[in-house]
């Protein structure tokens, strides 16, 4: 398998256009189109390299104060607060995005390096990463993505490599290469005086790895930066390589400095980019009858103390409740003199050495992790059996779709999966037994036989590391013995999702908490307590990522990427433990509104379409607190209840167009919509009364036709349209540089400079024009007449000798959005009569599902018995033509009924039969605003030909807002 990447997805395009729109106003790169830029200021060639004593750098030629301009259009552009400008000068050009794990951060901080080096020019950019887990796969990625960047990025010629101190003077190729660079390095390899990173070596003349570095300034991308540059040491080690400037990449930034882009979670899942979360409980009941303990910490630092969890007595029932002891403290005092504690259960010792902590009792030792009493033993099999019983309806549910179902446990120890005789030969631990017992037991089920493909010894493993003499063991995932660990499962990713491939089920340790994840996972079973305040979130990281099918390519389908979570602690618990991590990690709290949530909604302004802004989420925001829906703090209160008949906003009539939209954004706030309870999966019904009436039949023989289509437009219009458009664009300016003087000098630390003198400089271009119509040629496709039409008509050509690249560059992008709405409207569509020329009835028998359904609603005159919707506007037109006694019957078209348009395919909202005096069948698309076609977004644009689609075929389409305009 060969995994397949989009290059097309909005926002991470977004993200790295944050990035790459920080140096606007720096000299673009020399390409196929040489510009030379002669100053007429004796300061030489200003471009984005230079060359010094050790190598070919990188050099930002735009000073401070653009940059900071440029940052502040940037975090309007993404509704982000602006930085201040005294905090920016403090932050030594650091900038941070946050990203939802697995949403593609190590695709976006790649794509951000193939940017700058093709637009810019720049050369030299260093991976900053935490562990091997992250480096390994920080690797893997640019191996995998190296053929879709080169594809993407005109053949670019890149080397990358990981930092080996044993073969340093690799760095002297780094710093002298004319060719782009890419190094990826732990910060444990330069953190400490005593690496070879720092030290000066004979065989690079005298010179320190880094001194090679220092020199040609760097862009560093730091991964992880939390896990990074968290001690003053590691953050003067990342000062050492004296960055250019500094990248910072992270879903859980303990800093966030100079932020341009954020994807939090809950706009990750409203956007679709992760799977939903499904939990699965698996709890003890009636088992208090013994004493119960569990050590869970220990800690010195105010005198030797340990945190355990007991049973107490409260009010008539039995509850668990940690308790920080010390030495002599007594459980039975603790536990509120509950019987099971009377005797043996004093504290006589703790014990918080490294590798030995534990407790003593009266009546025996416990050390950490380790718990007694309870029923721990079966519910860890009930949670084994219940994984391996997820698992196998997973695969049921997509066999025949290609795609490899993956399940995870986390282990809390090795010798529980694999022990070793005295021979140090391996055998099966308790999980491996109790996992082949259960399995072999269910896949003789009748549902399961037909997945009975493999030995059972064949579809599970454990990843772990070894010592040198080859027996697994306990480590906590960053020593050296993780190594091959991690380039094991880092490096076979592509054969673990191959179908041929029996391993199915992985067991780990700690090899798994952090840098590997696998878009194929679907289960999850936590073989332990859940301990530490992040290990929930670290714990689901392992299997956010949407899968890929047997082709490599993603799989977007709602019903499917759903990831459960077998857990030893109760939905509600599990669910306020993540709520927690969230808020910590993020700052996102679900069920809290912040005041600017709604201001991306569009509104149409005459013919352009704008979002509603600052100011008008704000007014929104204070209407839903005096109206009782969210409370000062912007937390939702129950009376926001959107099921409830006949329930409005009430909001003041300039945002009445909108209320659907701000329902749906308040809804996506609601913690119920990212993690789910689980339950017994619903089924998508065949209503057969609907499906076996002659209306449907009659109805589908009206929209079931495929079709082709073509392109048609004006080039006189397009010329008349482009030339008007150029001539509003804003004024093109000159490219200004920074001048600046440093006195060098050579410390203990590495090569410093000391600033004697800076100004700005405005550059008059003097060279040789470049071919202007050779370049708008490739960058639209249109002929060299037709350019020369739009060229000599408007007025701004004069601007092209001022700054050529720029000017190029933005009349390019201007003929392209011009184009692109003429070939939209000039669209032809035409019905297919010959080969797959329609959509079968049948089917809707093939789409009945079993699912987790996120919303939906029973209704009685559709095809199924429940309609699943996207939207409130789509819930509340569904629920009206539900109780409608004109409406005969209606579906919402599934999935499979996709008209083909230039910019991907489109999938219609409703199809409708209604008896009044005649019947009439019909097809509707539900919007917020009746206007939504005006709209210039791709959305808009496949309604359009939707439009055309359906007018060729001879069927009634239109978009409406509610079920009235039916």
């Amino acid at each position: 398998m060969k995994l397949k990447f989009d290059s097309t997805q909005d926002y991470q395009i977004q993200a790295v256009n944050s990035f790459i729109d920080l140096f606007d106003g720096q000299p673009l790169n020399q390409g196929d189109y040489t510009i030379e830029i002669n100053a007429k200021a004796d300061i030489g060639q200003q471009l984005s390299t230079i060359q010094t004593e050790l190598g070919i750098g990188n050099h930002l030629a735009i000073d401070e104060n653009t940059i900071l301009k440029n940052l502040h259009n940037i975090q309007e552009r993404n509704d982000l607060d602006p930085t201040p400008e005294t905090e920016f000068k403090n932050n030594n050009f650091n900038f941070s995005v946050e990203m939802e794990t697995g949403t593609g951060k190590t695709y976006v901080y790649l794509r951000t390096i193939f940017e700058l080096s093709q637009k810019y020019g720049f050369k030299k950019f260093i991976i900053v990463v935490p562990s091997v887990a992250i480096r390994e796969g920080t690797l893997k990625n640019i191996e995998i993505t190296a053929e879709h960047f080169k594809a993407l990025y005109n053949n670019i010629e890149f080397e990358h490599f990981v930092y080996d101190s044993k073969k340093a003077n690799r760095l002297r190729q780094f710093a002298t290469s004319n060719q782009l660079q890419i190094m990826i390095i732990n910060i444990d390899a330069f953190n400490k005086e005593s690496n070879i990173f720092n030290q000066e070596r004979n065989q690079l003349s005298g010179f320190s790895p880094r001194d090679f570095i220092h020199s040609v300034r760097p862009i560093v991308l730091i991964d992880e930066p939390q896990s990074v540059d968290n001690t003053p040491k590691a953050q003067e080690a990342i000062k050492s390589l004296n960055p250019l400037c500094i990248f910072r990449f992270s879903a859980t930034h303990k800093n966030l400095y100079n932020l341009i882009y954020k994807l939090d979670p809950i706009k990750a899942y409203e956007l679709r980019l992760v799977k939903q979360i499904v939990v699965a409980s698996v709890l003890g009941a009636n088992a208090q009858n013994d004493a119960y303990i569990k050590l869970m910490e220990v800690d010195n630092k105010s005198g030797i103390k340990a945190k355990i969890k007991i049973q107490v007595q409260d009010k008539g029932s039995v509850k668990e409740k940690d308790f920080w002891v010390k030495q002599n403290a007594d459980l039975y005092i603790l536990s509120n003199e509950r019987e099971a504690y009377r005797n043996g259960f004093e504290v006589l010792d703790i014990s918080c050495e490294p590798g030995n902590e534990f407790i003593d009792f009266t009546s025996g030792r416990l050390y950490l992790g380790q718990e007694r009493g309870g029923i721990t033993d079966d519910l860890i099999e009930v949670q084994i059996k219940n994984t391996i019983k997820k698992h196998l309806d997973k695969e049921l549910q997509l066999k025949g779709k290609g795609i490899k179902v993956l399940s995870l446990f986390f282990v809390d120890k090795v010798a529980n999966y694999r022990i070793y005789d005295a021979e140090g030969k391996p055998a099966k631990g308790k999980f491996a037994e109790l996992f082949e017992h259960h399995y072999s037991e269910l896949i003789k089920l009748p549902q399961y036989k037909e997945l009975d493909v493999f030995p059972v010894d064949k579809l599970h493993d454990g990843y772990f590391s070894a010592d040198k003499k080859g027996v697994f063991k306990d480590t906590n995932g960053s020593t050296q013995a993780d190594d091959d660990t991690y380039a094991k499962i880092m490096r076979n990713k592509e054969q673990l999702l191959s179908m041929d491939e029996p391993l199915k089920f992985i067991f780990s340790h700690s090899a798994l908490r952090e840098g590997w994840d696998n878009p194929n996972v679907f289960q999850i079973c936590v073989l332990r307590e859940v301990g530490s305040t992040k290990e929930r979130r670290q714990t689901l990281g392992r299997g956010l990522r949407l899968p890929v099918n047997a082709d490599g390519e993603r799989v977007k389908d709602d019903n499917i990427n759903k990831l459960t979570v077998i857990a030893r602690e109760s939905y509600a618990d599990f669910a306020a433990g993540l709520q927690k991590e969230y808020e910590d990690d993020c700052g996102v709290t679900f069920g809290k509104v912040p005041k600017i949530a709604f201001s991306k909604l569009s509104v149409l302004v005459g013919e352009e379409e704008k979002p509603l802004g600052r100011k008008a989420s704000e007014d929104i925001w204070s209407e839903l607190v005096s109206k009782g829906f969210v409370d000062t703090n912007g937390k939702i209160q129950p009376a926001f209840n959107p099921s409830k008949e006949g329930f409005s906003l009430g909001l003041s009539e300039q945002f009445v167009q909108q209320e659907a939209e701000i329902i749906t954004v308040l809804q996506s706030y609601q913690l119920e919509r990212h993690i789910k309870k689980d339950e017994e999966p619903k089924r998508l019904k065949i209503n057969k009364q609907i499906f076996l009436d002659p209306e449907f039949e009659n109805l589908w023989n009206k929209i079931k036709h495929r079709t082709t289509y073509q392109v048609n437009y004006s080039t006189d219009t397009l010329i008349a349209n482009a030339i008007k458009s150029i001539t509003e664009m804003e004024k093109i300016e000159a490219v200004k540089v920074s001048y600046r003087e440093d006195i060098v000098g050579i410390e203990k630390k590495g090569v410093t400079t000391t600033n004697t003198k800076a100004n700005e400089i405005k550059i008059e271009y003097t060279g040789i024009l470049p071919d202007i119509l050779a370049y708008l040629q490739k960058e639209t496709e249109l002929t060299r007449a037709t350019l020369v039409k739009i060229l000599s008509g408007c007025t701004r050509i004069a601007e092209f000798a001022i700054n050529p690249q720029k000017f190029m560059d933005a009349v390019a992008a201007i003929i392209n959005r011009e184009l692109h709405k003429l070939m939209i409207d000039g669209i032809k569509y035409e019905k297919l009569t010959t080969g797959q020329v329609e959509w079968s009835m049948q089917l809707f028998r093939e789409e009945e599902l079993k699912d987790y359904f996120e919303q939906c609603l029973q209704v009685q005159k559709s095809v199924y018995n429940t309609v699943i919707y996207d939207s409130e506007v789509e819930r509340r037109f569904a629920e009206e033509l539900d109780k409608r006694e004109d409406i005969k019957l209606f579906v919402k078209l599934p999935g499979f009924f996709k008209v083909e348009t230039p910019i991907g395919t489109y999938n219609p909202d409703w199809a409708i039969v209604k008896h009044n005096d005649e019947t009439i069948y019909l097809v509707r698309e539900t919007k917020s605003t009746k206007n939504f076609e005006k709209l210039r977004n791709s959305e808009a644009d496949k309604i359009k030909c939707g439009r055309k689609h359906f007018e060729a075929i001879g069927a009634n389409f239109d978009v409406v807002t509610s079920s009235a305009e039916v």
